[in-house]
Order: C-alpha cells, then structure tokens, then sequence
C-alpha cells in the first residue's frame, strides 16, 4: 500500500510540474503574439513610445542642425504653419506707445527623418500612439523665429515650461508656447481719445531666408481669441492676418503679421475730462451775474476756474506723450481754457467801464450844471427881468436844484415865466436823440456800461461755446467716421 501511495503522489507531482511548464509556456506565447500583432495584452505604450523615440532621434540618426527638406522631400524651402491663440492684453500704453500680450504660438512643419509610421505596424499601436510629446526643443530642429516689433518677452515657467512638441507619425512636428511679449505700436494720437489704433504683431525668420524658410498662415482660424477677452479702456474691433515679407541687404525674410484695430472707450473720457471742463466754464459765466462792485467774488471765480482747467490740461498731457502735432483734447481743453480766461478778462473789462462811467456821469453832471446856469443868466433874459423892474433872486440855484421859488414867483409878470420856457427848452436840447433800434433800446434799460457789458456777456459767451460745441463734434465725429470705414 505504502508502495502505490509513492507512485500516486508522485504522478500527481508530475503532473502538477507538467502544468505549471504549460501555462509558463501558454504565458510567453501570449506575449510574443501580443508584441508581433496578435492583441493588445501586455504591451507598454510608454515603453514603445520611447524605444520610437530611441530609434528616430538617435545621434547616427537623426542631426538636429540641419533644416527639413521642402514639400514631397524636394530641395525647396520649409513650409512653417503658423497660427496663435490670444489669451489676453494687458494694456496699451499711449505714452511708451506700446501693448502688452499674452499668446500661445504654434508652428507646424514636416521633417521626413522623424517620419515613425511604419513602426506602428503591430497591433493596435496606430490608434493608440497618435503622437509622441516632448518637452524637450533641442533635440529636434527649429525654426529660427523671432518677433519683429517685440521690446520685452518671457516664457511662462511656473509649475513647469509651458512649452510642447509634438511629433506625429508621419514627419509632422507640432510646436507650442505660452509667452508674454511686449510689442511697440506705433500711434497716430490726432483724433484723441475719439481715436483707432492699429497694433501689429509681426513674426519672421532671423537668419533663414525664402529659399530656405517660408512662414505661412494656418489655413482655418490662423488667429484665435478667448472669449473673455477684456481690454482696459479699449475694445477690440477686428484682427486680419497677413504677409509682410521684408527685404534687407542679406536677402528677402518671410514675414507674418496680424493687425489688430482697437477702438477707444470714449465715455471714460466723456465723464473723466469734457464733462468736468464744461462744468468749469459754466461755472467761470457765474461772475456774469455778480455785482460788478463785488470785486473779491468775481476775481477768486475767476482765477480759480483759470487754475483748475489748467491742472486739468497739465493732467492731460501728462498721460500722453509730446508730439508735434494738434491732438482733439488740445482743441477742447484749449478754447476751455480761453473761454475760462476770456471771463476773467471781461471782469477787467467790466470793472474799467464801472470807473469809466463813474468818471462820465460826473463829468456829465457838471456839464449839466454849467449849461443850466449859462441858460439861467442868459444876458437876454437879464435885460427882460431888469425893464420889468425887478431881478428876482429865486431864478438862481434854488430853481436849477428843482427848489421851488416864493409863493409869489408863480404869481409873477411874463417875463419870468419866459426864463423859465427857456431853461426847459434848454433840459429838452440836451437829452439824447432816440434811435429806432431794438438792440440799442434794450441796452438802453441798463443804465451803465458796465451793466451791458455782463448782459451781453451772458448771451455772447453760451453762443459761441455753444457753436463750438457743434462744430467740435462735428468735425470730429466725422473725421472717426472716416476711419472707420478707411481699410
């Protein structure tokens, strides 16, 4: 019995051994199928990835100094597809006369040697690997792009360089980068702030020439913008991509550019600057309306309205930078100033008159008074008093001070009442001839010239500003009008 135990285990031993060798031998057949097309079990896609990636940039392979050939593996240049997603501005500086920009730049070329298809041959490895991503620009070539009106630039390297490339089965690199650039923009500030600017970015080759390396726009959508885009104190209205090639002494570079139009917020400044300028001019036509006698009120308005728009206009210029040329806020800010101080000038004006007339009327009081006594010893009228018998004394003064004389005076002979017919005819010679005009008649209320130099002012002074008004905006409405629609 003992005897048939030992043989039955060990034929159970051997069988188990015999098994375990069938399923190491089933195991390494299922592997060898899978890694020569026979499934997708136990392959490592990272693994192939980087032994494909061993194979096409090896150092016997693959020399990253020399550039791609052109279409069809010909000798022509190579085609570099570009487009770039804007992500957001940062400002636009009117005084540096430069923006700020935050893109993601692509560029897409073909490079036969990195070509990796026919290594996708076993199973299922076609739809799974569809590009092989690298972080690593030096070890294939690139193109020796640069930006043309770029002042400042950086990469983005937080957490790690925003930066990929792409290699697709059939040659084609792929080229990404998220960079910040500061780009110079070239204004033309005449139309301030009803103004357009048309900023560039430019991108060209630096060393390669056109029969070397050709740059071209992404057929579809060649340039993108985010959705939330905001621009401060400014919109954006349109974008065109176009070419620019540039010819110098070393030979003709391939250009791309993209022209985008930004048109000025207008009612910041509406609110900021025209509207507070005209509230300084109404305010400077108060003094209009003020005694002319009240000297300190009238000068302090004045002198403050002066001060206060010139600070305004100093503000101004100091947010924008000198140029040679008349700018739409120097036009308004100007005339306000000159209205502001055509108002305290009228004030001198006024205060002149005030003492002219003063010095008039009683120069004309005198001259009144003379000519009442001439009227009153008329040598005449002496003689008729003197054959009447008697020179009464109240026919002087008294009477050219309008006091009445005696009782009796009104009583007395003809000639006295004589004297008197005269002294009247004469108050009648001396008043002033009236005129049949409206203007002058109205004038005429006022008693002072001083008096209708500020009635006039109050109606002078809205009027013109008033045709300022219309022809400032039209003018310049029209002159944005005009921009608008120019190409």
């Amino acid at each position: 019995m003992k005897t048939v135990s030992v043989i039955i285990a060990n034929h159970w031993l051997y069988s188990l051994n015999l098994s375990l060798l069938l399923l190491v031998f089933l195991d390494s057949g299922w592997t060898l199928q899978s890694r020569h097309g026979g499934g997708n079990l136990m392959i490592n896609y990272r693994e192939e990835e980087k032994r494909i990636l061993d194979e096409i940039l090896g150092k016997g392979v693959y020399d990253n100094r020399i550039r791609p050939s052109g279409t069809n593996g010909t000798d022509d240049a190579t085609l570099i597809m570009v487009n770039l997603f804007i992500r957001s501005f940062a400002k636009i500086d009117d005084v540096k006369m430069e923006y700020s920009v935050q893109i993601t730049f692509r560029q897409k070329w073909s490079d036969d040697r990195l070509t990796y298809k026919h290594k996708l041959g076993h199973g299922d490895m076609q739809s799974r690997i569809k590009y092989l991503t690298m972080t690593d620009a030096k070890k294939v070539w690139m193109p020796d792009t640069f930006f043309r009106n770029e002042k400042e630039g950086r990469f983005h390297n937080i957490l790690v360089p925003n930066v990929y490339i792409r290699i697709f089965p059939d040659g084609y690199v792929l080229y990404s980068i998220r960079v910040s650039l500061t780009l110079a923009c070239p204004m033309n500030l005449k139309l301030y702030p009803l103004d357009r600017q048309k900023c560039s970015l430019r991108v060209a080759s630096y060393g390669w020439t056109t029969d070397d390396l050709k740059y071209q726009w992404k057929t579809d959508n060649p340039v993108q913008i985010t959705d939330d885009l905001h621009l401060p104190r400014f919109t954006l209205e349109k974008y065109v991509s176009d070419y620019c090639n540039i010819k110098t002494n070393t030979g003709e570079y391939s250009c791309l550019t993209v022209d985008l139009t930004f048109k000025r917020e207008f009612s910041y400044y509406l609110l900021t600057i025209y509207v507070p300028c005209c509230m300084l001019v109404i305010v400077s036509w108060v003094s209009f309306w003020l005694d002319p006698n009240a000297v300190p009120a009238r000068v302090s308005l004045g002198v403050t309205t002066l001060l206060t728009m010139s600070t305004q206009q100093a503000s101004i210029n100091n947010s924008l930078p000198p140029v040679a040329y008349t700018k739409a806020i120097d036009v308004w800010t100007g005339v306000c100033i000159f209205f502001v101080f055509g108002a305290l000038l009228e004030y001198a004006l006024v205060n002149y008159a005030s003492r002219s007339d003063a010095q008039r009327l009683a120069k004309r009081k005198q001259k009144k008074q003379v000519e009442l006594d001439k009227c009153a010893f008329d040598p005449e009228h002496m003689e008729e008093s003197h054959n009447g018998g008697s020179f009464p004394m109240y026919f002087q003064k008294p009477m050219m001070r309008g006091s009445p004389g005696p009782p009796g005076a009104m009583r007395g002979s003809g000639p006295n009442f004589a004297n008197i017919n005269n002294i009247h005819q004469c108050e009648i010679h001396m008043k002033p001839r009236k005129r049949k005009n409206f203007l002058q008649a109205w004038l005429n209320k006022f008693p002072s010239r001083a008096k209708k130099i500020d009635v006039l002012s109050r109606v002078i002074f809205p009027a013109i500003f008033a045709f300022f008004n219309l022809s400032y905006w039209t003018f310049y409405l029209t002159q944005e009008a005009n921009t608008d629609g120019s190409p």
